[in-house]
């Protein structure tokens, strides 16, 4: 006669419990802003909506030995420059699919580490972010550029080394803010 009593008075104090423990244990709020050099995790899946540009599919090295045009970018998670041109990334990804690579590396290992030669990230870093390099199919730059570097002038460097033009409407594409969160891509008339 106890046992169907049991089960309602165990929810009842898991209920209790549960309210408690949310009573006690207020939630802190999230924030995550693009504006601020605060660290918010990945930037690419926050700020780009497109988690899967880093890590690269390919190191530099093996994508100069196949003859690869690529784009190497360096960023800090935790620069708001870097989280503001994160989209730039996930719209060159979208104009220039699997026809280039694109190479996004974190800055942080870089730093005070001597020149580990041509076929490593490190030798073309000049020191700051952001910084886009692009490299034709005989493995050398045709464009280094630092600070927030305009998308069209990547895409012209890109069409110069592949031949190729950008896959889909490549007319200037501008960032607006949906939410504190997150960014979409929407074309200019």
């Amino acid at each position: 006669m106890i046992r169907p009593l049991a089960r309602p008075l165990l929810r009842g104090l898991g209920l209790a419990l549960a309210l408690l423990l949310c009573w006690a244990l207020p939630a802190q709020p999230a924030w995550a802003a693009r504006d601020t050099n605060s660290y918010d995790g990945n930037i690419y899946a926050l700020y780009a909506g497109n988690g899967s540009l880093v890590p690269p599919r390919s190191s530099l090295a093996d994508s100069l030995a196949e003859h690869r045009p690529v784009v190497l970018a360096y960023f800090l998670d935790d620069a708001a420059v870097s989280k503001q041109n994160a989209v730039v990334f996930n719209e060159l990804q979208r104009l220039w699919g699997r026809s280039v690579e694109l190479i996004l590396v974190t800055t942080d290992p870089l730093q005070g580490r001597p020149d580990p030669g041509p076929g490593a990230p490190g030798h073309y870093w000049k020191g700051v972010i952001p910084q886009v390099v692009v490299f034709g199919t005989d493995g050398q730059p045709v464009l280094n550029a630092t600070g927030p570097v305009d998308i069209n002038a990547i895409n012209v460097a890109l069409t110069e080394v592949t031949g190729l033009k950008p896959q889909g409407d490549s007319k200037s594409s501008v960032s607006r803010e949906v939410n504190e969160l997150n960014s979409e891509i929407v074309f200019s008339n």
